[in-house]
């Protein structure tokens, strides 16, 4: 069986005034990540797991942050386009597992709704579809709730 492993990350800003969406679920907080599109770090750390996967570059190669037809982009829209790339390629998901990190709000309780969005959108089951949370101890900037981290491994088969 050809099998191949990429790895992502992905980092943003935090800022009052914005929206935090992670792992396609808007989640209540009093700061919201700063890009481009919507900003999620999850899905983006994702999308460049799987692209590293097939050496098909990164994120900002396929959807350019200084592209206007992104911005404010949904990015389980990109989610959808990168997996598209994947298929077209003959491989589907074995796994993906990730870690979220940020010092605030407590993701836990979203992490359901978040595995059943990603799976609905890579057509797998949420078992294959791991997602952690922690903080950084109020360490540095993602302790200081300055910016969110995600990291994601993605294991494709052909």
């Amino acid at each position: 069986m050809d099998i191949r492993i990429g790895f992502g990350v992905d980092v943003h800003q935090l800022v009052p005034d914005r929206k935090l969406f992670i792992g396609g679920k808007e989640i209540e907080s009093d700061l919201g990540a700063l890009g481009h599109s919507d900003a999620d770090v999850l899905l983006h750390a994702i999308c460049d797991a799987m692209l590293g996967a097939l050496n098909l570059r990164d994120i900002g190669f396929h959807f350019s942050d200084t592209d206007e037809k992104y911005k404010g982009i949904d990015s389980k829209i990109l989610l959808k386009d990168t997996y598209s790339l994947i298929k077209n390629k003959g491989y589907i998901i074995s796994n993906i597992d990730c870690t979220v990190i940020a010092e605030k709000p407590k993701l836990n309780p979203y992490i359901p709704d978040m595995q059943q969005i990603i799976a609905s959108i890579l057509e797998c089951d949420t078992d294959q579809i791991s997602i952690k949370a922690t903080t950084h101890e109020k360490v540095d900037s993602f302790g200081e709730r300055k910016a969110l981290k995600a990291y994601a491994v993605c294991l494709l088969k052909k």
